[in-house]
C-alpha cells in the first residue's frame, strides 16, 4: 500500500470514529432523557341521583284455614297495587310475587301442637320505578296500609336505588381524570427543574359506584382514578 492510499485509509477511519462517536452520544442521551418519567394518579368525583328504585314490600297473615290464607294474601296485594297506583306509581312497574306458606304442623322442626295459627303466610309486591322520588314517597307513607291492618315488612337493605346513566358520564370523568394527572405531573416537573414531555403510560381504573352515606342510599357517589406515567425532559 504506497503513502497516499494509506494516509486516506486513515483519515476514513478517524472520520468514521467521529461519525460513530457523535452518533453514539446522541443515542445515550436520547436513552437517558427515555429513563425518566413521573407517575401521578388523577381523581375524578361525581355525585348523583339514582335514576331505578327497587321496593319489595312484604305483608303477612296468619290462619288456619289454607283458602283464607290465600285470599287474605291476594286481597291485601291488590291493596298495595292500589295503594302504589294512588301514589301515582305506574301499574307497568308493580309486580305480584306467589306468597310463600308454612304450615308449622307439617314442620318436622316446628313445635308440634302448641301453636295458635297452623299456616303462616308471607306475600310481596315488587315495586321497580324509574320514578326514584314516587318511590320515595311510596315508602314514606306505607305505614298508612298498616293502619288499616296489614302487616308490612320492609327492610332497609331489600330497598335498592341504582345509578343506570354511567356511561352518559363516563368520558367527561375520564377527561377530568386524566387532566388532574396531568396537572399534578407539570408540578412535579417543575419541583424537579425538568420539562414535561409525551405520555409514556397511561391506564384508566375502574369506575366505582357507592352511596354517599348510609342515610341517603339514593345519591351516589362516581369514582374513578386514571394512572398516568410521563417522559420528564431536560
Amino acid at each position: 500500500m504506497d503513502k497516499i492510499s494509506a494516509l486516506l485509509l486513515s483519515v476514513a477511519l478517524i472520520v468514521s470514529s467521529i461519525v460513530l462517536g457523535f452518533s453514539a452520544d446522541k443515542v445515550m442521551k436520547g436513552f437517558k432523557a427515555g429513563e425518566r418519567s413521573v407517575i401521578v394518579k388523577g381523581l375524578s368525583e361525581k355525585e348523583v341521583q339514582a335514576d331505578v328504585m327497587i321496593l319489595p314490600i312484604k305483608f303477612t297473615r296468619a290462619s288456619n284455614d289454607l283458602n283464607v290464607l290465600y285470599k287474605d294474601l291476594e286481597n291485601d296485594a291488590q291493596r298495595v297495587f292500589a295503594f302504589l297506583e294512588q301514589i301515582g306509581l305506574n301499574k307497568k312497574d308493580i309486580t305480584f310475587t306467589p306468597p310463600i306458606v308454612n304450615d308449622k304442623l307439617g314442620d318436622l322442626y316446628g313445635s308440634g301442637q302448641n301453636v295458635t295459627y297452623r299456616y303462616a303466610g308471607v306475600g310481596s309486591v315488587l315495586l321497580y320505578t324509574k320514578d326514584v322520588v314516587l318511590g320515595r314517597k311510596a315508602l314514606e307513607e306505607i305505614a298508612k296500609l298498616g293502619m288499616d291492618g296489614l302487616v308490612i315488612k320492609i327492610d332497609d337493605y331489600d330497598v335498592e336505588y341504582v345509578y343506570t346513566e354511567l356511561n352518559v358520564i363516563k368520558p367527561q370523568m375520564i377527561e377530568e381524570a386524566t387532566l388532574n394527572a396531568r396537572e399534578a405531573a407539570m408540578k412535579f416537573a417543575k419541583d424537579s427543574e425538568s420539562q414535561l414531555g409525551k405520555i409514556k403510560k397511561a391506564t384508566q381504573g375502574q369506575f366505582s359506584i357507592s352511596n354517599r352515606d348510609k342515610n341517603t342510599p339514593y345519591i351516589k357517589n362516581v369514582r374513578v382514578v386514571s394512572t398516568v406515567e410521563y417522559y420528564l425532559e431536560d
